[in-house]
């Protein structure tokens, strides 16, 4: 599905002569060919899942985060605002971000779908929710509520 919309909107920014989003929707492209080529390499003919696209756009907006910081320390704030365009073009393509609500929710029905009794039993109740809602959950916040829920 995502590889469907990726191709869609490149047509339509170089329809509209966007070039920054026609720029960045082609290194999200060659990005994926490459995990693509690698996963095939590794003996899956699918190459990659959504959830692993999703992880991949989110290692992207990551690197564009820390390339921003040595720009604006390097005194580059032309490549800094090249770098925040492109981490908005990625960004679109992100489901959107679970509510506190909605991510307790998630977390309360991962620990009943495994079964987890305590905190040792957190490491699957976080691969569950990484698995059911890449991209939508923020691993960062849910890893202390699992552990205050667990706890």
């Amino acid at each position: 599905m995502l590889r469907q919309v990726f191709a869609d909107r490149l047509k339509e920014a170089m329809k509209a002569r966007e070039a920054r989003t026609v720029s960045t929707v082609r290194l999200i492209l060659a990005a994926l060919k490459e995990r693509d080529v690698a996963a095939r390499t590794a003996g899956r003919p699918e190459g990659l899942d959504e959830a692993e696209i999703i992880r991949l756009l989110q290692a992207m907006i990551k690197q564009r985060h820390e390339s921003i910081a040595l720009y604006e320390r390097g005194n580059r704030p032309d490549l800094a605002r090249q770098e925040s365009e492109e981490i908005a073009v990625i960004a679109s393509f992100l489901p959107q971000p679970m509510s506190d609500e909605e991510m307790a929710a998630a977390a309360r029905a991962a620990i009943a779908e495994t079964g987890a009794a305590g905190v040792r039993d957190m490491g699957k109740v976080m691969a569950r929710l990484r698995d059911r809602h890449a991209g939508a959950i923020d691993m960062s916040r849910a890893g202390p509520l699992v552990k205050q829920l667990l706890g």
